[in-house]
């Protein structure tokens, strides 16, 4: 098979490794696909050698006892005797070794380190968020917060309205208050019938919505107000406001939309393949665009049960506190979850890491220019390092730069020698020519 056929990529990577050796090489140049010439001192011919058994171009394990062709067509390339210690290693020149700019790093054991990010946009706590919607129907008679974005504590007032039937209660419970006082000399089944009068004249009150510390001055004998006090059941700020005074509202009619912005939520989107990352509970620091260098701390509160099909994400929910004020509704921000293991376990570097996609494969050092590869199971990842768990002991030293370069220069070599070697296509040798 003529090198023609691989990828053009690892040709290219191949003729740019060779052109920076050729001022070494003293062998003549191949003329119309034929082997080059050998200088003194080479090898005997591959014809005088007994073949052992054929390998896998491509460096897979597999062998073949007979001469055979892998799945893309490539010949597997024939291992003499003498040979065999090297099946399945690389060997590459000091002078190649250079170029590559091959580097090595120890396998060891230590503690894995990732930082997730989640960028996500701050929302308004929706357990902190509440509605002014009186319960009977009547008019605003004044505006007391009157503009959106103010902001008010527990017990400030609202508004003030008029209600026929909040008129209404207040009299009942007034008459009740008179009766139960006119009947202190009355027998005791009198007075526990006026006190349950009372009781449930105050209860209606505070049903539609009347705060407790209006009901003494109506119990001491006040006169019904016209007007009504509605105040504000915490602190908080006005979201929204619909309210505006001489307007009539009906029962159940929102008038403000209030909430406590206290605490905000972070909503983010988690990939799923980094979903076992995240906790409940986990701590977090998130920072903002508004405030370049200034974190919040936050914890994970909540991670959905159901993945977005579409963008295969989980939404994440992070509660952020925000007692300065600070942070806003709607700015963006993003989210820093440590995701590191406390237990240390054999790693290498990611660069080391030959991915094929259906296995991974690390470049072991053996010395004198011999590359082993070494099939692995990976771990975790983090912190640049990757975990094995299988395939490699602690000390082994694998290539962590130049690893790529070296598997193309391996599997071009393979491939041009099962072209040249194979006992079915080699063409008789041809003197060179010079041109």
């Amino acid at each position: 098979m003529s090198p023609r056929s691989l990828p053009m990529f690892l040709v290219a990577i191949a003729l740019g490794l060779a052109a920076g050796g050729c001022a070494d090489d003293h062998r003549a140049a191949p003329v119309d696909g034929a082997p080059a010439g050998r200088a003194s001192g080479a090898t005997p011919s591959s014809r005088d050698r007994q073949v052992l058994y054929y390998r896998n171009p491509m460096g897979l394990s597999d062998t073949s006892p007979l001469p055979k062709k892998d799945a893309m067509g490539m010949d597997y390339v024939p291992v003499y005797a003498g040979e065999e210690g090297e099946a399945g290693r690389v060997r590459i020149g000091a002078d190649k070794l250079q170029q590559l700019g091959v580097r090595t790093e120890m396998a060891t054991r230590r503690v894995l380190f990732r930082t997730l990010r989640i960028a996500g946009t701050l929302q308004v706590d929706e357990r902190r968020q509440w509605t002014v919607s009186p319960k009977f129907e009547g008019w605003i008679t004044e505006l007391r917060v009157s503009t959106t974005g103010a902001l008010v504590h527990r017990g400030d007032p609202l508004l003030e309205v008029y209600s026929p039937d909040l008129v209404g209660a207040e009299e009942d419970f007034r008459v009740a208050v008179g009766a139960l006082a006119s009947l202190r000399s009355a027998d005791a089944e009198a007075q526990s019938g006026a006190a349950r009068l009372v009781e449930s004249s105050a209860e209606r009150l505070r049903n539609l919505g009347i705060a407790a510390g209006d009901l003494p001055a109506l119990r001491d004998g006040a006169a019904p107000r016209r007007s009504l006090v509605l105040r504000a059941e915490r602190d908080g700020v006005v979201l929204e406001k619909t309210a505006r005074a001489g307007m009539r509202f009906m029962a159940g009619e929102a008038l403000y939309q209030l909430a406590d912005l206290s605490s905000l939520w972070l909503i983010g989107s988690v990939a799923e393949q980094d979903l076992a990352l995240v906790r409940v509970g986990q701590r977090a620091t998130a920072t903002t665009v508004a405030y370049p260098g200034r974190t919040f701390a936050g914890t994970v509160s909540f991670i959905s049960p159901v993945l977005q099909p579409e963008t295969r994400t989980a939404q994440v929910r992070i509660e952020l506190a925000n007692r300065d004020g600070l942070l806003k509704p709607a700015m963006f921000g993003s989210v820093d979850l440590p995701a590191g293991r406390t237990e240390a376990s054999l790693a290498v570097p990611e660069s080391a890491i030959l991915d094929t996609g259906t296995r991974q494969l690390v470049l072991v050092d053996r010395g004198g220019g011999v590359f082993e590869p070494r099939e692995i199971r990976v771990g975790a990842r983090g912190d640049g390092y990757a975990e094995v768990l299988t395939g490699l002991d602690a000390g082994d030293p694998v290539v962590v730069n130049g690893n790529f370069l070296i598997d193309a220069e391996s599997n071009l070599r393979s491939a041009t020698g099962a072209a040249g070697h194979s006992p079915k296509t080699a063409p008789p040798a041809q003197p060179a020519t010079e041109h």
